[in-house]
């Protein structure tokens, strides 16, 4: 099972993406299924559930509140210089080139594109590399937590299992304007999923936001509290299942299987769930589980806080 899930919010598009995205990367990428809430502070929502190259993704269709930016990215790992220069026509078609396709220190062939949706891939071949894990997310530190990269990763693997930081790579003197020994790049493992983060002190205008979230899939209420405790560092920004951590990003602590919760035809059992997560904080299992049997004392008990 994937532990952690990204969760893409788009303002109407999350069919249309996950179609785009199933077709652009291929085998091992398809539509698990979709669903809809109503009577969402957003009015009806889409909510798809997708995997690229064998990667699970969430995505949301609840209005124009968030839009992504670089801050959260996809490093697509490629075997050839032929399938970096496919995924790139796909994906720069009505987008924004990053940083051109072509030759670089690292690679041989290396782009970053923003796509006609808004969502960003760093697009890369391996260069003969071994390859476990062809998309990892890359997160990126700048404004008020550019420095503070390589702290975040330590703290992320102290806080989940199966978590370690591999690779390390610091600024040295004259890269300026990133500070010596902040995070040029770094490599690391949550619950053995990989991903990558670094540091920049260029002038960017975007920072973390809700856009991109990463759902952690707990199997016990006693996982789902241990998580809140040592990850929820804003306490406004707590609601259904979503926290903010102490460096901005956001995260969604919930159970396994709640996305099963809000499938199928039985439109009045997802309303009775979608109802009592979205007046939760912290998600409450018990509570849940007795809103979708239709348990009489189900509404009587408090949203967990």
């Amino acid at each position: 099972m994937q532990k952690i899930t990204p969760h893409l919010w788009f303002d109407k598009a999350a069919k249309e993406a996950a179609e785009f995205y199933v077709s652009t990367f291929g085998k091992g990428s398809k539509v698990k299924n979709m669903s809809m809430l109503d009577n969402t502070p957003s009015g009806s929502v889409d909510i798809v559930t997708f995997e690229l190259l064998n990667w699970e993704f969430q995505a949301i269709s609840a209005g124009p509140l968030f839009k992504f930016n670089p801050s959260v990215s996809f490093h697509v790992t490629c075997k050839t210089k032929e399938e970096v220069d496919a995924l790139w026509k796909k994906l720069s078609h009505g987008g924004q080139v990053l940083m051109e396709l072509g030759a670089y220190p690292f690679s041989e062939r290396f782009g970053w594109v923003q796509d006609q949706y808004g969502l960003s891939w760093q697009l890369i071949y391996a260069s003969g590399a071994d390859v476990k894990q062809k998309i990892t997310p890359a997160i990126l530190f700048v404004g008020n937590v550019c420095g503070k990269a390589e702290e975040a990763i330590r703290f992320w693997a102290s806080v989940f299992p199966e978590s370690k930081v591999d690779t390390v790579l610091h600024y040295g003197k004259g890269e300026e304007p990133d500070k010596e020994g902040t995070l040029k790049y770094a490599s690391f493992s949550l619950f053995n999923q990989e991903f990558g983060a670094m540091d920049s002190a260029y002038e960017h205008h975007f920072e973390f936001n809700e856009a991109i979230s990463l759902i952690v899939n707990c199997e016990s209420q006693a996982e789902i509290d241990s998580y809140w405790k040592k990850l929820s560092a804003v306490p406004e920004a707590e609601q259904c299942g979503w926290l903010k951590d102490k460096y901005g990003l956001s995260w969604q602590v919930v159970p396994v299987g709640m996305d099963e919760m809000l499938q199928g035809n039985d439109r009045e059992r997802i309303d009775r769930v979608t109802q009592a997560f979205l007046v939760m904080k912290k998600i409450d299992m018990v509570k849940l589980q007795e809103v979708m049997e239709n348990h009489p004392t189900a509404v009587s008990r408090p949203a967990g806080g």
